[in-house]
């Protein structure tokens, strides 16, 4: 399948992934997709539609010059006009799409103690754009945009109002996969299921919640930083803040160790002490109690967080599951959602076991959904819409 004279990338980096899609301009269709996983590592490969091939990928900007490689097999890299990247945090100041410049990495860079884990590594990734593409614009799409106007009861943390008034708020995150969501719940439930009470729960890697009510996020579980809110993969989630002084002085973690031991000890490879990954600890659980306590409190601490949601809301209509546990593991749905009959919620096992896009039973005064998320679409779309604004 070929690309059009012109075209639009998307790029998602992660901590040792980026993913780059491909889309006719200005129709905003996807045509073409790839990854470059586990860079830096001997596992490193390129993923296409055509299979995986495995090479020395040693840094995210050797991974960006394959991924341009990638791409000549399909069009002259002259006709990318433009190139939207996911930046994780936006801080207060950016809640649109904003054209790169200078003067915004500068700003951006001011950033970095609020996400010392992403930021600087996607901001370096632009650069690295920048020179490979250099015909391009660059675009940036923030992550936490989706959730810049929370309410100020959800926004305002409990600290002294000097810290919050130099940023110190709750942003959450994962805003480019509840934006696809939210447009994916009204194009196949109606306007009227996308502005009613909806929780979605983006269970993934990194997991979080988000409260909606007509169309607009009220609360969210991540806060000042995507570690915050409910265990993840291998990181914490919320903690008591008296934790830090304890690991301080009996165990000698000063700020750097504490902060490795929330991000990437923690989570379910914490409690399991074996594995970071839902699959595996699902196959494992009867055997091991360990796995088995990680996944009872990761459902728990989901579970929980709909409740708190529902009463911050008044109610509820619509719970989606996303990302890859949310839309691959059943289990973890199914124990999500038992003991919610008291909010209507009721699932239709069959219909659950399967995957199907709508999982509740019918005449569910819940309906439960599954919508597999693609920010690269939203990312696309968002710079499309920032390079062809509608006059």
């Amino acid at each position: 399948m070929g690309i059009a004279d012109s075209h639009v990338l998307a790029v998602n980096a992660g901590s040792s992934s980026i993913k780059i899609a491909v889309f006719d301009s200005p129709k905003v269709q996807k045509v073409a997709e790839a990854t470059v996983e586990n860079i830096g590592q001997p596992s490193a490969s390129l993923l296409t539609a055509k299979g995986r091939i495995h090479a020395v990928i040693p840094t995210h900007a050797d991974a960006a010059t394959l991924l341009v490689k990638w791409l000549q097999a399909y069009s002259d890299e002259s006709s990318v006009i433009a190139v939207g990247h996911r930046i994780v945090h936006g801080g207060p100041a950016y809640a649109q799409p904003q054209t790169i410049t200078q003067d915004l990495l500068e700003d951006l860079q001011k950033l970095a103690a609020f996400d010392p884990e992403h930021l600087p590594m996607e901001l370096a990734l632009v650069g690295t754009f920048q020179k490979l593409l250099p015909k391009a614009k660059q675009v940036a799409c923030f992550d936490t945009a989706f959730h810049h106007d929370l309410p100020q009861r959800a926004r305002l943390l409990p600290i002294p109002r000097q810290l919050s008034e130099k940023g110190i708020r709750r942003y959450g995150f994962h805003g480019l996969s509840y934006a696809y969501i939210l447009d994916e719940l009204q194009r196949v439930e109606g306007e009227a299921a996308a502005r009613g009470k909806v929780i979605i729960a983006h269970l993934g890697s990194g997991a979080s919640l988000v409260a909606l009510q007509n169309g607009k996020p009220i609360d969210t579980t991540m806060s000042m930083t995507p570690a915050s809110g409910i265990p993840m993969s291998t990181r914490a989630g919320d903690l008591d803040p008296g934790l830090a002084l304890y690991l301080a002085t009996t165990e000698g973690y000063d700020a750097a160790r504490f902060n490795h031991m929330a991000h990437f000890e923690s989570g379910l490879l914490g409690m399991s002490e074996t594995s970071a990954d839902m699959k595996r600890l699902l196959e494992m659980e009867e055997k091991d109690q360990r796995a088995k306590d990680a996944v009872t409190v990761f459902c728990y601490q989901v579970k929980k967080t709909i409740g708190s949601f529902v009463a911050a809301l008044g109610g509820l209509n619509t719970i989606v599951f996303t990302g890859g546990m949310g839309e691959n593991a059943p289990k973890i749905r199914r124990r999500v959602c038992e003991g919610l009959d008291f909010l209507g919620v009721r699932l239709d096992e069959v219909r659950n076991a399967a995957g199907e896009r709508l999982i509740s039973a019918d005449g569910s005064q819940t309906g439960v959904h599954v919508i597999h998320t693609d920010e690269a679409i939203t990312i696309a779309k968002e710079t499309a819409a920032h390079i062809f604004p509608i006059t």
